[in-house]
């Protein structure tokens, strides 16, 4: 079946909270402690995709993938977290669990690609759990490559290393 890209909607945002917490519980499963993982619940992941569209959606753009009529991955992107005017920051691409491998995050990462061209950036960068060795993969496999710069986040009760990645657009 086909795989069609389009803009998120208000409508959308419960869903991708849902496939959010489906989709880091898979990725991250191998590497964080599963009390890690328990929190959000997906009702708490859609909650937090809704606030986070209020305040971001002028600045920020999220296209979900849909295979007939049904959610099975999405994007989101906006400004570079470090203040470069040139460069934007794909926050994140989840998938459904039983789509990795088929193609679908490819898309999300090319039509990610073309909108940050499209806003004028140059540059495009992005973190990248460090244990997460299938993204990492994926995403040099995309033509991106480590700066060297690291960072920490919490997920759950679990610090995490981050990565940070670049790549030129164009």
């Amino acid at each position: 079946m086909i795989v069609t890209l389009r803009p998120a909607t208000a409508g959308d945002l419960m869903a991708v909270g849902a496939l959010h917490q489906r989709s880091r519980i898979a990725a991250y499963s191998a590497f964080l402690p599963p009390a890690a993982l328990v929190h959000p619940t997906p009702e708490a992941m859609g909650s937090y995709w809704v606030t986070r569209w209020e305040h971001e959606q002028t600045d920020h753009r999220m296209t979900v993938a849909e295979r007939a009529g049904t959610l099975v991955g999405f994007s989101y992107l906006g400004p570079d977290d470090e203040g470069d005017p040139v460069t934007g920051l794909l926050n994140a691409i989840h998938l459904e669990p039983t789509e990795r491998g088929r193609g679908i995050g490819r898309a999300l990462m090319i039509d990610a690609l073309s909108a940050m061209q499209a806003r004028g950036w140059h540059h495009a960068a992005l973190w990248v759990l460090r244990d997460n060795t299938h993204a990492r993969r994926f995403y040099e496999r995309g033509g991106w490559q480590p700066t060297g710069a690291e960072r920490a986040e919490m997920i759950g009760n679990a610090p995490t290393p981050q990565l940070r990645y670049t790549r030129t657009l164009g």
